[in-house]
């Protein structure tokens, strides 16, 4: 393992955060990211002061299937859906400039928060999540089980948008989802990782990849590109573009 994604490594461990730049192939984005299961009022605060983007909950495929989540692409593009709701057919996903498809499933609050929004809220949602999953992984609860325990705790519509990774993860997508959950698997965590993407301070455009790094420097955070992540998990050869 290379030095750069060891000292990311390490430092995702002990629940500190990496910035991760995905390619200037695709988005040309950097996210910060923390392990899900880490996340404190003070987490929420970082990622929505130092970023300015969209707080994301990224989580493993294996996650998806045992909450049984669905794409909502798939959830709006059903016949019964756009029958019963026509607007749906005008508003299909299908120019997306940067990929085939969206990873956004089911957005999530947990049921003892009060509007979701605030950084305790949203932490809370966050490391239940996470921990929920954990248990639910461990166990080796079946889909109906785990489905019953996330209805316990956590009611959708909510303020934590759940992107999903693609099955096949980095070997046939190299979203910002995959590779945020390839860094939670790099780092021996669960597949659940919350980030939000860095903006210019204005807002118009994305952090351009030097200001990025120059910024996750300053303030001692690692910063690692996509194709180290790829390459450390062994899928070198998985397309770049996606």
């Amino acid at each position: 393992m290379e030095e750069g994604v060891r000292k990311a490594v390490e430092a995702f461990k002990n629940g500190r955060p990496v910035c991760l730049f995905d390619s200037e192939k695709r988005e040309g984005e950097t996210d910060l990211l923390f392990p899900a299961a880490a996340a404190v009022p003070a987490t929420m605060r970082q990622l929505r002061r130092d970023c300015g983007g969209l707080l994301f909950l990224a989580i493993g495929h294996e996650v998806g299937e045992c909450f049984g989540l669905p794409f909502l692409q798939n959830l709006h593009t059903t016949e019964d859906a756009t029958q019963r709701h026509p607007v749906l057919r005008q508003l299909i996903t299908n120019d997306l400039r940067y990929d085939a498809r969206s990873a956004f499933t089911l957005s999530l609050n947990h049921r003892d928060t009060y509007t979701g929004i605030t950084d305790h809220d949203r932490a809370l949602t966050t490391r239940r999540f996470a921990e929920l999953t954990q248990d639910c992984l461990r166990e080796g609860l079946d889909q109906e089980q785990a489905m019953e325990r996330l209805g316990a705790e956590f009611r959708t519509p909510g303020h934590i948008p759940v992107c999903r990774e693609a099955e096949g993860g980095l070997a046939v997508r190299q979203g910002h989802t995959e590779l945020a959950v390839g860094l939670a698997r790099l780092s021996g965590l669960a597949p659940v990782v919350i980030g939000a993407e860095m903006l210019q301070p204005e807002g118009d455009f994305a952090l351009g990849v030097e200001d990025a790094r120059a910024w996750a420097q300053e303030h001692g955070i690692p910063f690692l590109e996509g194709a180290q992540v790829v390459a450390a998990l062994g899928h070198a050869d998985a397309p770049s573009s996606l």
